[in-house]
């Protein structure tokens, strides 16, 4: 479950990113999460740290 949450804010994120509609992050973030699943426990940790920086960094640049 927490790795299909990860998916989906990884996919959110790449749409941001290339400015494509929500099918395109939807589709990223499905192949996202089935190649951190293949990754094992090291594909969650390096998809929850590029939300988490993401996140971190739009967080900076509001203050």
């Amino acid at each position: 479950m927490i790795g299909k949450i990860i998916g989906a804010l990884v996919g959110r994120e790449m749409g941001r990113r290339e400015g494509g509609n929500g099918m395109k992050g939807a589709a990223i973030g499905a192949l996202t999460m089935g190649a951190m699943r293949r990754m094992g426990p090291l594909g969650m940790l390096l998809g929850g740290g590029y939300v988490a920086k993401k996140a971190y960094d739009r967080r900076r640049g509001r203050i």
